[in-house]
């Protein structure tokens, strides 16, 4: 116990040295306001992608729109015009499968060629697939490791030539806080963020020096309306229910439209890693002072999520899982499908 408490104190004293340092550095740096930008926000049709759109598309960038589905795509660009986020000529939509390293090269040669250069890559898609390791695919590892990870790197690639010529430029990946603790009956996930996370902070390392910000984001979970449309393996109601309740209750989940907000003040004061959600902070400093209470942790949480189900391997999407009501409790959830193109 006395091994431990120091532990946690010592902890506590490098969280804070590190956040003086981190401090000191970003002092360093000028400011990077996003008006007149051209931002290329990856993952953009719905969800977080769509909130971090809105509010660099109000900041007064203009914004490249892409994803995988056309029709989604036009709904989020039809959304941002009827809220007034953005005018018609500051929007750009480019369909486009970014695990695909071909197609990846075509979007930033369409956009350069349209409006000169990026300078903000926001590196936002991906997929979660829940259910226990068991009840997984192999194919959801793989696909995983693809979107969330091969993503990021091909998109990364694709700009920073551009960016590292000019001696400027912003790339934000975002990660999870999945990517620092492995959350129990997300495995996918959370290896594909694990490697998300070490590309971002040695891509970080080895770009600062020439004038190239990279911001690793580590949030925790975000009310965007995603589990209705996250694949579900196992006992699909029971996990699509334990999944829903966290990403709609407040404290357990922060607004999408707020983490937004604050990802694009990382951007403008060039902060190196952000968390968002205070239980993200928490449980990632916990992780590298306390791997043994971690692992400890995860697995008595392990144990209150449902029991695996191996007739049940085949990944649906959580609104076919959808069977009690829990509205009462979901409601917050429910309002950020309708807001984030999620229905």
């Amino acid at each position: 116990m006395h091994n431990n408490r120091q532990k946690v104190w010592g902890a506590l004293v490098v969280a804070a040295a590190t956040v003086a340092a981190a401090k000191l550095a970003r002092r360093a740096w000028p400011r990077f306001p996003v008006a007149g930008r051209v931002a290329l926000i990856t993952g953009s049709s719905r969800g977080f992608g769509l909130a971090l759109a809105e509010r660099f598309a109000r900041a007064g960038a203009r914004v490249v729109l892409t994803a995988r589905d056309p029709e989604a795509l036009e709904r989020a660009r039809t959304l941002l015009l009827e809220r007034g986020a953005a005018r018609e000529q500051d929007l750009l939509v480019w369909p486009c499968d970014l695990r695909e390293n071909e197609q990846v090269v075509e979007l930033v040669r369409h956009v350069e060629q349209q409006w000169g250069q990026i300078d903000i890559l926001v590196n936002n898609a991906g997929v979660i697939s829940v259910g226990p390791v068991e009840s997984q695919p192999l194919e959801a590892f793989e696909d995983a490791i693809r979107s969330n990870y091969f993503s990021m790197v091909h998109a990364s690639l694709a700009v920073l030539p551009g960016m590292l010529g000019r001696g400027e430029g912003a790339i934000v990946n975002i990660a999870s806080i999945g990517g620092k603790v492995a959350v129990p009956h997300l495995l996918p996930y959370s290896g594909s963020k694990f490697a998300a996370v070490g590309f971002s902070q040695g891509l970080h390392a080895e770009v600062r020096a020439r004038g190239v910000r990279v911001t690793t984001v580590t949030p925790g979970l975000l009310r965007t309306g995603s589990p209705r449309n996250a694949p579900v393996v196992g006992k699909r109601e029971e996990e699509f229910r334990w999944f829903n309740l966290g990403d709609s209750v407040p404290g357990s989940s922060r607004d999408a439209y707020a983490a937004a907000g604050r990802v694009l003040r990382a951007v403008e004061s060039a902060e190196t890693e952000l968390s968002i959600t205070p239980q993200a902070a928490v449980a990632a400093r916990l992780a590298q002072a306390l791997p043994e209470v971690t692992a400890l942790v995860c697995s008595l949480v392990n144990r209150a999520l449902p029991a695996p189900d191996l007739s049940q391997k085949t990944p649906m999407p959580g609104r076919t899982a959808d069977g009690k009501d829990l509205s009462s409790l979901t409601g917050l959830g429910r309002r950020a499908e309708q807001q984030w193109n999620e229905e």
